[in-house]
């Protein structure tokens, strides 16, 4: 799908894995719109290809309005809507029973959910209600456009205290293929990424120890966490290349998680 004056709502779009395809995005003379907390760097901010809209991902009317501004903004730039990338997520850890034999917290349950399921579930599907209206570009497919769900490694080998993480990133893995069945008739298409381990916000603070194992047991080659970079430009060739749809896409340096760091 042609990148180029499209618009693409991206949630977490302002640091990390999301701040990157945003970048990545702009470069291509896309239009985006970044749903976060809080704002981009000034730099992206300040681009005329960028609106930024205050959201919690975890409040469906805050949703609602991000999508009918991105719309409307999308009108008015003349940039049709090309499709939406969730990049929003929280990452928490709490074993099912802890060390003083207390059940999981059911609060981190929940929060766990709303961000990284329901937000990502409510953000797209206030989406698809306008992005099945656009027209479809030129030629045998006559793609309208995609829809990209950033699962993680914990999907398939969660770590103790993953739970209600992985549960989460499952749940996307699980939902990418009947949705991109859903959408078929409309010319949408559905991808997931599941990226291992990145230099993040969510990675900064794992002890040194924990990283050198990471790198050393965790990861085939090239042995180093991931690159933001290398996110954005597998979005990037995940918007390009029609054929990629109902998928998820490992992207770990060939690594898998341990059981216990």
């Amino acid at each position: 799908m042609k990148v180029e004056n499209r618009t693409f709502i991206v949630s977490g779009g302002s640091s990390g894995l999301g701040l990157a395809t945003v970048s990545d995005l702009l470069s291509k003379h896309a239009y985006v719109s970044i749903v976060d907390r809080s704002p981009p760097p000034e730099d992206i901010l300040s681009s005329k290809n960028v609106k930024f809209l205050k959201t919690d991902i975890t409040i469906l009317s805050e949703i609602a309005n991000a999508v009918n501004d991105s719309i409307e903004w999308a009108a008015k730039t003349g940039a049709p809507l090309g499709g939406v990338i969730n990049c929003a997520g929280v990452g928490t850890a709490s074993k099912i029973i802890d060390a003083h034999g207390k059940p999981h917290s059911l609060d981190i349950w929940e929060f766990t959910l709303s961000v990284n399921l329901t937000g990502s579930f409510n953000l797209t599907r206030l989406v698809l209600e306008h992005l099945i209206r656009v027209d479809p570009e030129p030629g045998n497919d006559g793609e309208r456009g995609v829809v990209i769900f950033v699962a993680s490694a914990a999907a398939f080998e969660g770590q103790p205290g993953q739970t209600a993480y992985s549960a989460t990133k499952g749940a996307l893995v699980s939902m990418t293929l009947p949705m991109a069945r859903d959408l078929a008739r409309h010319n949408i298409r559905v991808v997931t990424i599941a990226p291992g381990v990145f230099d993040s916000s969510m990675t900064a603070n794992f002890p040194a120890k924990t990283r050198r194992s990471l790198e050393n047991e965790g990861i085939v080659y090239p042995r180093r966490f991931g690159q933001p970079y290398e996110f954005a430009k597998t979005v990037s060739w995940i918007i390009d290349c029609p054929y990629v749809n109902g998928e998820t896409i490992r992207l770990s340096g060939g690594g898998r998680l341990p059981g216990k760091l």
